[in-house]
């Protein structure tokens, strides 16, 4: 039984490879730095007035922002559940954050279309 945190991650299976171990840290790495981006867009969109629509600026700053939370959180629980099927010898789980990113990116995309048009 170890010390570290989460249990339910640590306390399960084996010791993997510290190689791919590392690289589950620096996956979730990548989103949280994904998540700042997200962030700080909605920060911008909303400090330099962009776009001059109001409602279509507070949406997409909102969004971003709301955004940007939940990938951190998602990210942290992607990188929690990868790790334990790493340790017990598990098929690895589904992407799933992928596309919730994905529909993000794509509802922001079609706001800003319809507010600079």
């Amino acid at each position: 039984m170890t010390q570290r945190r989460p249990h339910w991650v640590y306390d399960a299976g084996q010791e993997p490879d510290p190689r791919y171990t590392l690289a589950n840290e620096r996956t979730f790495l990548a989103w949280v730095r994904t998540s700042l981006a997200m962030l700080a867009g909605g920060v911008a969109l909303h400090a330099l007035g962009l776009p001059e629509t109001q409602w279509v600026r507070s949406v997409l700053a909102i969004t971003l922002v709301l955004f940007g939370g939940l990938f951190t959180a998602f990210a942290m629980v992607r990188w929690a559940r990868v790790e334990r099927a790493m340790r017990t010898s598990a098929p690895l789980p589904a992407f799933n954050l992928g596309f919730l990113l994905t529909g993000a990116v794509l509802v922001g995309a079609v706001l800003l279309a319809i507010s600079f048009a």
